[in-house]
Order: C-alpha cells, then structure tokens, then sequence
C-alpha cells in the first residue's frame, strides 16, 4: 500500500477539480480572535488566549501576522502600536543639524 495515494489524502475532487479542504475554524472566529487581540492591552499571552478560544495557539498566532501583514499591504499601520513600520524621515529628525 505504501506509494499509492488515496482520495483522502488528494483533498475532495469534483470532476477534473480539486477542491480545498474544509476550514477547521470559521473565519468569524478568526476576525473576533484578531480583534480581540489587537484591543487587549498588555498583550496576552497567544498561548492563553488561544486556549480560551479553543482554537490552535499556532492557528491564533498565524492570524494574527496574517492579519499585521495585510494591515501593512494595504498601507494601515501593523497593529495599533505600530509595530513593523517605519518611521517617517521627519520624525527620524532627518534633515536638522545635531543638537537641534
């Protein structure tokens, strides 16, 4: 049996299409997750939370850069404390002497 490839393994077919499997999570509970993550102050502990929600703490934790990742592809800030971005040049203090 070793080598063959079973039906199950392929993923679901339908004719000449392969389709995706079925999300383990739905994706509100990953829009609430993300939410509440970014609105919790200091930061919980991914582990924690994931728990609390019964979700995967690697699941909850890949959301969450998904989530910065997107923020930042659609030129919003990463998360609330802006984290991952750089600084404008004028708030670097580019362009004054030193000591000014």
């Amino acid at each position: 049996m070793r080598g063959e490839v079973t039906a199950g393994q392929m993923g679901l077919t339908r004719g000449d299409q392969t389709m995706p499997a079925p999300r383990k999570y739905p994706l509100e509970l990953r829009d609430r997750a993300v939410r509440m993550y970014r609105a919790a102050e200091p930061k919980p502990v991914i582990r924690r939370m994931a728990e609390e929600l019964g979700v995967h703490h690697e699941a909850l934790r890949t959301w969450i850069r998904q989530a910065e990742a997107d923020a930042r592809r659609a030129g919003g800030p990463a998360d609330h404390r802006g984290e991952g971005r750089a600084r404008p040049a004028a708030a670097r203090g580019a362009g004054t002497a030193p000591g000014q």
